[in-house]
């Protein structure tokens, strides 16, 4: 199965320019690093993809984003399914089916800790932050009998993501948020506003004092 993923993966990079993937590799293996360092995945959480016209470069299953080698970037076309889908992340079904459904550049799916709770308390999660406010005044969550690569969550998330007046990004309840953008830096910057603003909902919450309104 290995070598038949591997000339899969040559004739797909044929298609693809070893330079695009080159660059698009070093890209992955940045941003990887700073969903790593700033706390929204485990060692060996999260995954992360970049269209390049009919193909997608994603995660390695089992791959850790803070330390995303050359061999950890697999290779695959976004209608699928190829030889190569048993070597991506778990969740490939769910980039296929984002890629499929906006004009997505890339996709990002963390699990970050303070979304997943306030995924686990809210349909809906409204920032009370001002640089939220401003570009995620809205975000929603979704919930799906099962959350790891699966297929109601893929059609569920893509339901929402492709509304006309959606966010770029959606919380599936329990695992995460999963955000588009039209570079793999837009869709990394909505899971980090997020986690911020939920961090200060969450505060609030405990701390159980009303807060000043700064709108006027």
């Amino acid at each position: 199965m290995l070598s038949q993923c591997l000339r899969a993966r040559q004739i797909l990079v044929s298609k693809m320019n070893e330079q695009t993937l080159k660059e698009t590799t070093q890209l992955m293996q940045m941003v990887g690093r700073d969903i790593f360092l700033a706390h929204l995945i485990s060692s060996h959480g999260g995954n992360i993809s970049v269209r390049v016209g009919d193909e997608l470069c994603i995660t390695r299953t089992g791959s850790m984003l803070g330390r995303l080698s050359d061999t950890d970037i697999v290779v695959v076309p976004v209608e699928g399914p190829s030889e190569c889908d048993c070597e991506a992340s778990s969740e490939l079904i769910v980039h296929r089916a984002l890629y499929q459904a906006t004009n997505a550049g890339a996709v990002v799916h963390t699990h970050s800790p303070q979304t997943i709770f306030r995924s686990m308390l809210e349909d809906s999660i409204e920032p009370i932050d001002s640089e939220a406010r401003l570009f995620i005044p809205c975000v929603n969550v979704v919930q799906s009998k099962k959350t790891v690569g699966s297929a109601e969550a893929a059609q569920l998330l893509a339901a929402e993501l492709s509304r006309e007046d959606a966010a770029p990004l959606a919380v599936l309840r329990g695992h995460g948020p999963f955000s588009t953008g039209a570079t793999l830096l837009e869709a990394y910057r909505w899971v980090s506003v997020l986690e911020c603003s939920c961090e200060q909902l969450n505060m609030r919450d405990m701390m159980g004092k009303p807060l000043k309104d700064y709108l006027g």
